[in-house]
């Protein structure tokens, strides 16, 4: 059975019913198998066999591939993931909108989610032969602040994509009526969706004490009426280096749009707070305010998100054992290399600046 409904998540990683899904094991013996169905997946597709077939070295929830014929050298991505869920869809429509905008990102080939004859959904994109910037990062090879301002110039422009409602997208509605449209119909149902879960979930798992809890809960309560926001906006919801592809100081493409959102201006700018150092959001809003105004309350919906953000991530972490990790795995980098003390450290400069106590430059 398809999960085709995303109405109760708010954020895939953190509440997808099968979390061991969420970093693919690319030692699986069940790749063996896979390979060998997308093989003919790909000849079917393309009517000639395939040249070459390279494992990507993603360590997400996808397994990928570069599919490699004379002509050109293509993306595959691959969900198998045991929820047979189909959102892929609406982050390939997303991705098309992205496209038509002229904001860098992959071209979208072919999209299915069908599963009726392979045990997966596919989707094939143009090939980009560049490094995610969180490499370059790593190699301190990356110019990280005008990178930054860049980053917040295609965040404004993408925020022009208005779709109705709020949350993750009906895939229904995009089947149906072609366009996006989120499941809420407030932005409050969906920032608060999971949002006692996840507390709950962190102080069970002895990473928050209880009254950390409500301390939080509190401070989100006070701050309710930030929520009350008239319309969404495009929200890409993981914007961190590695789903942007480019060079020291270039963007190439941003990729990964498969948590999209209908949501708050302020949300992608604080999501590279989760990472970043105050110097480097400064730069990102910069760059956004280049574009277009800041919203009403920017600061203060920055430190809000910010806190909701970091709080849905240590879920994750907790959940995939994030913290134990080898060096060489993708969240870890030379500005976090204790990530937990570090995530601990981003939700306490959330609920400071939520209190006034604290100014983004002091990230």
């Amino acid at each position: 059975m398809k999960f085709d409904n995303r109405k109760n998540i708010y954020y895939w990683k953190s509440d997808r019913p099968y979390a061991l899904g969420n970093v693919q094991d690319h030692n699986s013996a069940d790749l063996i198998e896979m390979e060998k169905l997308l093989r003919i997946y790909l000849t079917e597709y393309f009517q000639q066999g395939v040249f070459e077939l390279k494992l990507g070295d993603g360590q997400g929830d996808h397994v990928t591939y570069m599919a490699i014929y004379p002509h050109q050298t293509y993306f595959v991505r691959i969900d198998n993931g045991p929820e047979n869920d189909n959102y892929i869809d609406v982050e390939s429509a997303v991705l098309q909108c992205i496209n038509e905008l002229g904001i860098p990102s992959p071209k979208l080939f072919h999209c299915d989610s069908s599963r009726t004859k392979f045990p997966f959904a596919i989707q094939i994109i143009e090939y980009i032969n560049s490094k995610d910037l969180n490499a370059l990062e790593k190699n301190g090879e990356l110019n990280i602040l005008t990178i930054a301002e860049s980053i917040g110039r295609f965040v404004a422009k993408w925020q022009s994509i208005r779709p109705s409602k709020y949350g993750l997208f009906d895939r229904a509605v995009l089947m149906e009526h072609n366009r996006l449209e989120g499941y809420h119909d407030t932005y409050r149902d969906y920032f608060l969706l999971n949002w006692d879960v996840h507390l709950r979930y962190l102080q069970t798992n002895i990473f928050f004490e209880e009254d950390e809890v409500s301390e939080i809960r509190e401070l989100v309560r006070q701050h309710d009426y930030l929520l009350d926001i008239p319309h969404g906006c495009l929200v890409h919801k993981d914007l961190a280096l590695w789903n942007i592809l480019g060079s020291s100081d270039e963007i190439v493409a941003f990729i990964d749009w498969s948590d999209t959102i209908s949501g708050d201006a302020m949300d992608d700018l604080s999501l590279l707070g989760c990472f970043h150092s105050g110097e480097v959001v400064q730069a990102a809003i910069k760059g956004y305010a280049c574009v277009k105004t800041l919203p009403e309350n920017w600061e203060k919906r920055f430190w809000l998100h910010l806190l909701r953000n970091i709080i849905f991530k240590a879920v994750i972490r907790v959940r995939g054992d994030y913290f134990n990790k080898p060096e060489s795995f993708f969240m870890s980098n030379a500005n976090s290399s204790d990530l937990r003390a570090f995530t601990l450290q981003r939700i306490r400069y959330a609920c400071e600046g939520l209190r006034g106590n604290m100014k983004i430059q002091d990230l």
